[in-house]
């Protein structure tokens, strides 16, 4: 009788034990502005890329572009911590030499151009705490108007190396090489 009693009290903190690290641990809901990825190659099956961007997704859900991402401010380039680009070897950015390293990537939009902006600081939320002494490169990228309406800020490579970004009706473009 003992012995199963005390295999009955084993049995049920052993349960409890699991029960009570399994909901301990919380995790969050999906973010808002989920985060992704553009590279180029753009292959999934390519491991040896050239570039990477790191950057979160803001949709307009109504709002107008202008007053998230306003002309001649400068823009984190997308939502919550800044952009950040990764050169895994020396590029040429809009025509503008560019060194192998990681930068945050920001942007000052306009109506006819965007003036891009890759900065040394890393790791920092947003736009709150740019520093132009920090700039590495301004590079100047034609704005144009697209015929649909992208709703999440996103970051494309074509076959060329070339970056496309869309939000809106806005599209803008660099070549990269």
């Amino acid at each position: 009788m003992k012995k199963s009693s005390f295999l009955t009290t084993l049995a049920f903190s052993l349960m409890m034990l699991f029960t009570v690290n399994v909901n301990a641990q919380e995790f969050p809901g999906l973010d808002k502005s989920p985060m992704d990825a553009a590279s180029f190659p753009s292959s999934y099956r390519v491991a040896d890329k050239a570039v990477k961007i790191v950057y979160s997704r803001p949709q307009l859900k109504g709002r107008e572009l202008s007053k998230l991402a306003p002309n001649g401010k400068q823009w984190r380039l997308g939502a919550n911590e800044a952009a950040e680009i990764t050169f895994y070897k020396d590029m040429t950015v809009g025509g503008t030499a560019v060194k192998a390293g990681t930068y945050t990537l920001s942007a000052i939009p306009g109506e006819a151009e965007w003036t891009l902006i890759l900065s040394s600081d890393l790791n920092v939320w947003g736009s709150y705490f740019y520093n132009e002494a920090n700039d590495v490169a301004r590079i100047t990228a034609k704005a144009t108007k697209g015929e649909d309406s992208v709703e999440a800020f996103s970051i494309a490579f074509d076959d060329k190396g070339t970056m496309h970004m869309a939000w809106g009706l806005v599209r803008v473009s660099v070549p990269m090489n």
